[in-house]
């Protein structure tokens, strides 16, 4: 359930690539520096995002050279420590643990012991985490069980699913500063939604071949992973309006220097990975940066 909240890399400017690029970067040498080569191992898409919007209205961010591992020879430019990137990589732990926690208790034969081998990576991490935010940790457990209940009474309402996950992830706005804190909310609820349904309609073959739980399957009453045309006229419209409220969010935040990138997000990236999940094509490339197309001989 990670990944989808990412830039549509072509239409970035240069230099707003290098900004989204360094801060990737940054929050994955904030989470080695806080919770170790474990921390760095869930590094994904949707918390860079987050980072950017707890930013504040800051009109700036700091750099500095450093290396890493895919990298080793050469310094990159990366944002550095910042108070919304130590809170997003806290954030990103405690919702990865509990992820792997519900996997492994749902789960069976080697997906189960993939999340065991997770849940005891993430252990030390999760404890330090959830000390520094327990706000948010009771919140993500609290919201999945209500989550798992609902998956396990195969609860036919999508929207009651969704709203679920979309009330954990606005909880997170609770870092955010008091004057953005109620539009961060419902900003992030809809991205939550947005990000919940279009995990659950890339999921319907895996899990309607496990005999899975699938809101979107049980809702349309699906037995194929194959939906006709209708069905996904209705997800794409129930998606897209997620994204013209998130959208309508954003435009209330106060202006920042990460503006151009999460407008960006919202705007292009939301609705053509929605189009990408719907036509099967979508990839969630948690740990590999977008690459920005290569211009031809005539510079298009």
């Amino acid at each position: 359930m990670f990944g989808y909240v990412r830039p549509l890399a072509p239409e970035l400017k240069v230099k707003e690539f290098e900004r989204f690029r360094a801060c990737y970067c940054g929050l994955c040498h904030e989470l080695g520096k806080e919770y170790g080569a474990a921390g760095r191992s869930i590094l994904n898409y949707d918390f860079v995002f987050l980072s950017m919007l707890l930013w504040g209205n800051r009109e700036s961010c700091d750099y500095c050279r450093r290396r890493c591992l895919p990298g080793l020879f050469r310094k990159k430019c990366v944002c550095s420590s910042a108070p919304a990137l130590t809170t997003a990589a806290g954030y990103s732990v405690i919702l990865a643990y509990w992820k792997a926690v519900d996997n492994r208790d749902d789960s069976r034969g080697g997906k189960r012991l993939l999340a065991r081998a997770v849940c005891r990576c993430l252990n030390r991490s999760y404890k330090k985490a959830s000390a520094l935010y327990p706000a948010f940790d009771r919140s993500v457990r609290e919201r999945l069980e209500a989550l798992g209940a609902l998956e396990t009474e195969k609860c036919p309402s999508l929207d009651r699913a969704a709203d679920q996950f979309a009330l954990l992830l606005s909880s997170a706005s609770e870092a955010a500063g008091e004057d953005a804190r109620r539009v961060l909310e419902q900003l992030l609820y809809h991205v939550g939604r947005i990000v919940y349904i279009a995990d659950a309609y890339a999921d319907l073959e895996e899990d309607l071949k496990a005999g899975r739980y699938n809101p979107v399957a049980v809702r349309y009453g699906l037995t194929s992973p194959e939906p006709d045309d209708r069905i996904k006229a209705g997800v794409r419209e129930t998606l897209l309006s997620s994204v013209d409220l998130a959208a309508a969010a954003l435009a209330l935040l106060p202006k920042s220097y990460w503006t151009p990138v999460t407008e960006n997000i919202v705007l292009l990236g939301l609705p053509d990975m929605i189009d990408r999940v719907l036509a099967g094509t979508y990839v969630t490339a948690g740990k590999r940066l977008p690459k920005r197309p290569q211009l031809g001989q005539n510079g298009e």
